[in-house]
């Protein structure tokens, strides 16, 4: 049962931070669970949300201008009893990030120390790895979406859609301890907000894809960055994969989107750099050109794959045949390159054609499959010639010889969703590689990694796990040097995947999927 909402709770900080300690201490889903259950049943509305970031490391403020510079600096003695609450946490981090102009930096240090100073020991923990984003107690999204259904006695998958479909887990939080089921039924698909976008699992070839997915649009998988375009009238905004609005840095595809015979759209695609042949830049000029805050003379084309709204009508559970028809009318093209089709001949021309052009691969995906937003299932399947993974950098070792003075080999960890290795949601080392780097990008590294240090120990420097990076390797073996009991073989850097969150890397099951002899997906 969710608190009374008829007063204002008043949850000490501590309680938050003894929830934390308490996931931190186990790798048990359920008793994961059962802890955050137990802590959001007790709080008020007014709680629920701040709560919530504070367990994820995303405050509702966002970056306030904290970071472990001005944390190693204000380091007073703790207090002696909590006396902390959540909402004060919230309304100190109000302040801070409101402190802006000159002299901001040590009033910023001021209200820090004066917060810490009121913090037990535990609280000034909590507080420390929220402000820097960085929670080592195992209770990413999923585990917070079933700690909040538990909470609220509603069904899961019904928290999971209202949280994909509103992009914010802090307020499908409040939704569910306010208003139950018929809050989160509410939640819909507005146009201007974007979604979690569906992804593709993972398939060998052609032929295995489609014994998947039966008769399926296979599509051209571009080398770009994905982009969600909302059109609303005369008012069009474009976002990236993890949400982010990055509307004034392609002018091009506001423009395309303006021109597009409807009033209210909502478009699933890829934006890409292409040369003068038309043929596909490399992945860094489209993420130089997709970052610039200001136009640029190497445009961006938008292609489009699906559709999700249009004119009033919501499409997200229609099946993928009737959107291509509607995207077909709305957007035509501007539509990325692909056929209908079951015939495994025909879609293995489709990933030659796909390959001559310069692009990655193909997507074989499912004709009868909803829009899944924010899930990555069996419906969508990518096949790319080059096998790789994405993996998140766990550390990095120093170079010898004509690499000394940069980090060079890399520590690469797949994600372990379960905890069947370690924590759920965290990480679990599969391998090493020095190798596919050019100087530019060892220096980049070496920079960006120390910008992350957790700790060092000899010869290395472990780093929070925030890059990813993608791995062009040639399979997988049995190895007892890892704790997931797998290796990568011949591992080499394609590039950094900046527009993707590590939350989207590679499980510790598609890397054990490669060793020799085992299931395919």
């Amino acid at each position: 049962m969710s608190a009374p909402h008829g007063r204002l709770a008043v949850v000490l900080l501590a309680e938050v931070a003894d929830t934390s300690r308490g996931l931190a201490a186990t790798r048990s889903r359920t008793a994961k669970t059962t802890l955050i259950a137990g802590l959001l049943s007790r709080l008020s509305p007014d709680e629920v949300g701040p709560t919530v970031g504070f367990l994820v490391g995303q405050p509702r403020q966002g970056r306030i201008g904290v970071g472990w510079s001005l944390l190693s600096k204000v380091r007073p003695a703790p207090a002696v009893e909590p006396t902390l609450t959540v909402l004060d946490l919230d309304l100190a981090l109000d302040a801070i990030a409101a402190t802006t102009g000159t002299g901001s930096g040590a009033l910023r240090a001021q209200q820090l120390g004066d917060l810490l100073g009121r913090a037990t020991a535990a609280e000034q923990e909590l507080i420390t790895a929220v402000l820097i984003g960085e929670m080592r107690h195992g209770a990413l999204d999923g585990v917070l979406v079933t700690g909040i259904a538990a909470a609220a006695t509603v069904p899961t998958d019904l928290v999971q859609r209202a949280y994909m479909l509103s992009g914010d887990l802090q307020v499908t939080a409040t939704r569910a301890l306010g208003g139950g089921a018929a809050a989160l039924a509410g939640v819909g698909l507005e146009v201007l907000r974007p979604v979690r976008p569906m992804l593709a699992a993972t398939a060998e070839s052609v032929t295995e894809a489609l014994a998947s997915t039966g008769e399926a649009s296979v599509e051209f998988k571009l080398d770009g960055a994905r982009i969600q375009v909302h059109r609303d009238g005369a008012e069009v905004r474009v976002f990236t994969r993890s949400l982010a609005d990055v509307t004034h840095r392609l002018p091009e595809v506001v423009e395309v989107a303006a021109a597009l015979p409807v009033q209210r759209v909502v478009l699933d695609g890829e934006s890409l750099a292409l040369d003068a042949d038309a043929r596909p830049r490399a992945f860094q000029d489209t993420m130089s050109r997709f970052g610039a805050d200001a136009p640029r003379e190497q445009l961006m084309r938008p292609y489009f794959f699906d559709v999700l709204h249009v004119d009033g009508a919501d499409l997200l559970d229609r099946p993928l045949r009737d959107r291509l028809a509607v995207l077909e009318r709305v957007a035509a093209p501007w539509r990325v390159p692909g056929v209908v089709t079951a015939d495994g001949p025909a879609a293995d021309r489709v990933l030659a054609d796909a390959l001559t052009a310069g692009h990655e691969g193909v997507v074989v995906k499912a004709l009868a499959a909803p829009y899944a937003a924010g899930r990555r299932g069996g419906s969508w399947r990518k096949v790319k010639p080059v096998r790789t993974l994405d993996l998140v950098v766990l550390a990095a070792e120093w170079g010898h010889g004509r690499r000394d003075g940069w980090l060079s080999n890399l520590h690469l960890g797949a994600h372990d969703p379960d905890g069947a290795f370690g924590e759920a949601g965290g990480f679990v080392m599969v391998g090493k590689t020095f190798k596919g780097m050019t100087d530019v990008l060892l220096g980049w590294q070496t920079i960006a990694l120390q910008e992350r240090e957790v700790r060092r120990t000899r010869g290395t420097v472990w780093v929070r796990p925030e890059l990813v990076v993608e791995i062009a390797l040639d399979g997988a073996q049995v190895s007892p040097r890892y704790p997931g009991g797998v290796a990568l073989r011949f591992a080499r850097v394609v590039r950094y995947r900046d527009d993707k969150e590590t939350p989207e890397v590679d499980t510790i099951d598609a890397v054990r999927a490669l060793l020799p002899g085992a299931a395919a997906d």
